[in-house]
């Protein structure tokens, strides 16, 4: 008579391993968000796509086929020790050769979507406030069981190693191992939508003659991923867009992604044009109220006591005011603008400078805190 017995921990090995990969590749780009975030690849894609995202010294392991060799199963000839390194084959070209090894890097297969809730995982609009009308939906996720089945994904570790513990106990070994398939323990969820109050986004952005191509990009940047933000955590959040150099507009979506203007600036124009759609289609007592205005600063000096009369006003009528400052690092100065801001004493006011493409993802988690500080960086 045949004894066999299964090792069943030899079944679950690939699924094991393919969550272990997929869990690191989280992990790496989760390190590497603010560099991430300001990938021009991603900023003019259409959102619907998967983007290469690469990530250094990450790689599955797999097996490869050498189309060169046509003999051998690749064996060596002998002689090696622990520690040798073998270059790599091909011709090695001509020129210098470097010294320095190369570094290895796994470009990860992302689709926008799920790099969004990466980005956003911890954010959400700070200092919400209950108004009298409630639309604004809100879809969270609300774990509401345990079960037997599921996918790996939502493996309960914890429940998990509880039942195996429980099962040898039971048979007389109070450890913990031969994990099978009974003791596996997984987490269900429901998507639930939270009623909150309305809440409107006035994104206003600088389109004179001196925002180079640079703090253009900049600004741009920064408003994919709010308008990601915003679409990815409400569902009925009101978005209004104004250009603005010496004269403010209210735009298209499209036109403010894709217009350009000259001329000088005048940042008082937006503001006041702000106020006047918030007084005509939002007030304060029905909406939850953020308007954010990203420029290069150079404002006309005469105008900067009007921009901050209009701005305090701002900030005594909104949630949030957010201001951001785009620099180029090899002209990085403060602003008479930023400067003259800095008489505004409120915690709804956040002012940050941008001087590198990175600074984009701190800019979103400081403007989209839920404990947001007043700071201008």
């Amino acid at each position: 008579m045949a004894i066999t017995q299964h090792d069943w921990t030899l079944h679950r090995k690939g699924p094991v391993d393919q969550e272990r990969h997929k869990q690191r590749i989280k992990e790496a780009i989760r390190e590497n968000l603010a560099d991430i975030v300001s990938e021009e690849n991603i900023i003019l894609s259409d959102g619907r796509k998967n983007i290469k995202v690469p990530i250094r010294s990450l790689e599955e392991y797999r097996f490869r086929f050498d189309p060169r060799r046509d003999k051998g199963v690749g064996q060596g000839t002998g002689g090696s020790e622990v520690g040798d390194q073998f270059g790599q084959p091909g011709d090695p070209g001509s020129g210098e050769a470097g010294t320095e090894p190369g570094g290895d890097y796994y470009e990860a297969d992302v689709s926008v979507d799920d790099l969004a809730e990466l980005i956003f995982e911890d954010l959400g609009l700070p200092n919400l406030e209950e108004k009298r009308d409630q639309q604004l939906d809100a879809e969270t996720v609300r774990f509401v069981d345990i079960r037997k089945n599921g996918i790996f994904s939502n493996l309960d570790k914890r429940r998990t190693i509880r039942e195996n513990m429980k099962r040898n106990a039971i048979a007389g070994k109070a450890s913990f191992g031969g994990i099978r398939n009974e003791d596996l323990r997984f987490k269900s969820w429901e998507r639930e939508i939270r009623h909150e109050s309305n809440a409107v986004i006035v994104a206003m952005m600088d389109v004179s003659g001196s925002m180079g191509q640079f703090e253009k990009y900049i600004a741009r940047s920064f408003y994919f991923w709010m308008l990601r933000f915003l679409r990815t955590k409400y569902q009925n959040v009101k978005i209004v867009f104004i250009s603005h150099h010496t004269e403010a507009r209210e735009v298209t979506e499209q036109e403010f992604f894709t217009r350009g203007e000259s001329g000088g600036t005048r940042v008082s124009s937006a503001y006041a044009l702000a106020l006047d759609i918030i007084a005509d289609r939002f007030p304060p007592e029905d909406w939850n109220v953020y308007p954010f205005h990203f420029s290069d600063g150079d404002n006309v000096a005469s105008d900067n006591d009007l921009c901050v009369d209009l701005a305090q006003q701002l900030v005594d009528r909104c949630n949030l005011f957010g201001y951001g400052e785009i620099h180029e690092s090899a002209r990085y100065f403060y602003s008479t603008l930023m400067s003259a801001f800095g008489v505004i004493e409120s915690d709804r006011f956040i002012g940050v400078s941008i001087t590198d493409r990175s600074d984009v993802y701190g800019a979103l988690r400081r403007f989209f805190s839920k404990t947001p500080e007043t700071v201008i960086v």
